[in-house]
Parts: structure tokens; sequence; C-alpha cells
């Protein structure tokens, strides 16, 4: 596992650069998804827009003014933290060995961070000041839904970030209350209780809600948007689970009884005997972990065609959340490993996903009506987890005697949703003019 990107390099080039430590993988790897969705959201605009699916709006925008106010203190608070957090922790010792903890305290260095702020005050005047008219000019531009991609990806991000939180907080209360506890007994820092525990299906409703209004107020029509917007989702969450495999976030599966743990966090082939004896030896783990022994899920999956063991049953050795026990000889953080080996879900969704990304992107030409791209795409996104959750671990609902969790409930829905989008597209947006935001 690389938690953040300092172990990567570390391991693969040799090198001991201290502030890569401030680089998370799974925060790059989520940064690089929205990047991609970007292009790939970008890409179907144009190609829609060329088919008269969307239409321009038209914004009033004064050309050849000086800097104003707010743009040089935006920009040199930017340079500020810059100087002040980044660069200035490359100057402090021992201020990456945690990053998160030092991002959120009120270390650094003052002097770099004015002297930086200062230098992006000073870029943007001189900006400015070289496109400065003897006396500015009001002027009317065309604005496409392809220009306002760098909006939209914001929405969504911050958005999508605030409906992951919430709905963890929905999904496991008790456990979000005790760590808040944590918090202010000082046991846990303030930034893993905000950054810990996200919910995908809660990101994409509240992002997507956003990006409806977002849609509406700027007359994008909604429906083409959902089309062109669908493989650029799946897209960027099969590139955010790398985040997932590469960190070890904690988001994996069920236990694999085919498979044990050695003490340096490789994965062994193992008889059913020697499963019970790990969970045995490590019953002070998963009582912890579960409540009781009795409540360790795990299903039995042996490996075939010529797989790697890690494949099957995967211990997330360094693994970015420090959970499992403790690996030998290992000193510092992230030293933990699972003590059984867990199913890589997130492994499974990059390769399923990237697989319906693919189809996705190739049917994009073929459907002519609007909708069925969307409908496509909740039925995939629905399926996929839904049938993911049976060896996920995620908190659970006892609903009719069933134990369900938050995800399948969601999906199923997601499921329906697209069947009925896809099958009803043509009656509900065939004879519509597309180019009209409904």
């Amino acid at each position: 596992m690389y938690p953040n990107l300092y172990y990567f390099f570390k391991d693969v080039f040799g090198v001991d650069w201290q502030g890569l430590k401030i680089i998370n993988s799974f925060g790059f790897f989520v940064a690089l998804s929205f990047i991609a969705a970007a292009w790939a959201l970008t890409m179907e605009l144009k190609r829609k827009q060329a088919l008269g699916q969307f239409v321009y709006t038209e914004q009033t925008i004064t050309v050849g003014s000086p800097a104003s106010i707010s743009e040089l203190l935006i920009n040199f608070l930017l340079g500020f933290l810059m100087g002040f957090k980044i660069i200035g922790g490359f100057l402090l010792p021992d201020a990456f060995d945690d990053p998160q903890k030092f991002i959120f305290s009120s270390q650094g260095n003052w002097g770099l961070g004015i002297l930086v702020g200062l230098f992006f005050a000073a870029l943007k005047w001189w900006e400015k000041n070289k496109q400065k008219l003897a006396k500015p000019e009001k002027r009317n531009i065309r604005i496409w839904p392809h220009d306002r991609v760098g909006d939209m990806v914001i929405y969504a991000a911050i958005f999508g970030f605030a409906g992951a939180k919430i709905f963890d907080i929905l999904e496991a209360p008790s456990s979000f209350f005790q760590s808040l506890q944590a918090v202010r007994e000082g046991r846990q820092d303030a930034s893993s209780l905000l950054f810990s525990g996200l919910t995908f299906y809660g990101g994409l409703i509240l992002a997507t809600l956003a990006i409806i209004q977002y849609a509406r107020k700027h007359k994008i029509n909604v429906i083409n948007l959902a089309d062109a917007i669908a493989p650029a989702m799946m897209l960027a969450y099969a590139l955010g689970r790398v985040g997932c495999q590469v960190a070890g976030d904690g988001d994996w599966g069920i236990v694999n009884s085919a498979f044990a743990s050695t003490v340096d966090g490789h994965s062994i082939a193992a008889t059913q005997e020697q499963f019970l004896t790990a969970v045995q030896n490590n019953a002070a783990y998963y009582t912890g972990k579960f409540g009781a022994i009795e409540n360790l899920q795990h299903h039995s999956v042996a490996g075939f065609l010529g797989l790697p063991n890690w494949f099957f049953g995967y211990s997330f050795p360094h693994n970015v959340v420090d959970d499992g026990v403790r690996l030998a000889g290992c000193t510092g953080q992230h030293c933990s490993y699972m003590p059984i080996p867990v199913f890589p879900t997130p492994l499974y969704e990059i390769i399923a996903c990237g697989i319906l990304f693919i189809v996705l992107w190739s049917l994009r030409k073929k459907l002519k009506v609007p909708g069925q791209m969307a409908g496509i795409y909740l039925i995939f996104n629905g399926s996929e987890r839904f049938l993911i959750e049976k060896i996920r671990v995620n908190a659970t609902y006892n609903i009719g005697g069933m134990k369900i969790t938050q995800a399948e409930i969601i999906s199923f829905l997601l499921i329906i949703a697209g069947v009925v989008l896809f099958t009803q597209s043509k009656k509900w947006f065939g004879k519509k003019d597309p180019v009209v935001a409904p």
C-alpha cells in the first residue's frame, strides 16, 4: 500500500522526499478522476453541441479593467497558503510525519507565506495591467455548456463531498458520534473525522441535484447533459477506486477464509482449520471491530485461472487508515495489515467500471434518443454496486427480517430508475426539441 506519494516514490525510485507525504494517494487519484471526467464530459458536450443538442447563453463581461482589490486579495491568500504550508513545511523538521495534522495546525512559515502571497498578487496585477485599456469596454460573449465544465466539476466536488459525508453519518450514526467524542477528548484529529467515512451514493445524489439546478440556471438541457455525463461518471468512479485500492482506505470486502496472512502482510492459501486458528489468534481485534467474533463476515473463494493470491484475498499492508494488526519489524505510521485477507473489492470495481466505461463510450454515438444513455448508466451503476455489496463490509438495516445495506437499497432503486428511463425515454424526450432547456 502507498498511503501517500512519499511511500510510492521511496519504494519505486528509492528517494526520500518528505514533502510528498502531504499528497494523499486517495486524494491524488480522486483529483485525477475529476480531471478525466472533465475531459470526457467536454468531449461529449462538444460533440452534442455540433449536433444541435445544446444552445449557448450570452454573458456581458468587462475587458481592459485593472486588477480589483478582491482579485489581488484572493491571489495573495492562495500564495500565502502555498508559502506558509507547502513550501514552509519543507523547512520544518518532521512537519510531514503527520500531514493531516500539520495542514490543520497553526504551524508554518509566516515569512514565506507573506513573500509568496505578495508574489502571487504581483503576478495578477501584472497580468491585468498588461491587458488594461484606457477605457474599459463591455462585451457580450457566447458561453457554451462545454465552457462551463470547470464550474460543474467544482459543484460536483463540493456537493459530492458534502453528500458523501452526510450519507455516511446516516448509515452509521453511532460510529460518527464515537469519533466525534474521540475528537473532543483529544484521542483523534478533527481532520480524520472530516475526511474518513465517505459514501459514494450520498455524493452522487447531492452532486446530481446541484448539477441539475446549475444546468437549469444556465439553460443547459438536463437530459442531454445527463447523457453526456454518464460515461464521464463511470470513468471517474473507476479511477477513484484506484485511490481506494492503492491507499487502502478501509473500503474493502469481507474476509476470504480461503487465505491467511503472513506476518509481513502477504496472502497464502489456507485450510478451514487455519482460518479458525487465525480468528482465535486475533480475537481481540475482531471483537473490537465487530463486537463479537460471531459477527465476523467471511466467505471462502479459492484462487483460480492462475491469478495471484492477492486478487482473491489481500491483507492491505501499510493501509492509510491503520486498520488491522501490527506488521512485524515496522515502525512509524501505517504499519498495519489485515490479520486475515479480505476481498479487494476496489480492485474488482476498477476492472468492472473500466469495462463499463468502454461500453458506454462505444455506445454514445449509437444511441439517438435522449435519456437512453443515462438510463443504461443507472442500470450499469446500480447492478455493479448491488453485486459488489455482497462481499463488502457495510452497516446494515433490518428491513422485514432481511439485513440490507444503504448502498443495496439505493443501487436497487437506480436499476429500476434506469430501466424506466431507458424504456420511456422515446415517449418522454424523443419528440421534443432537444435544444430547449426543460
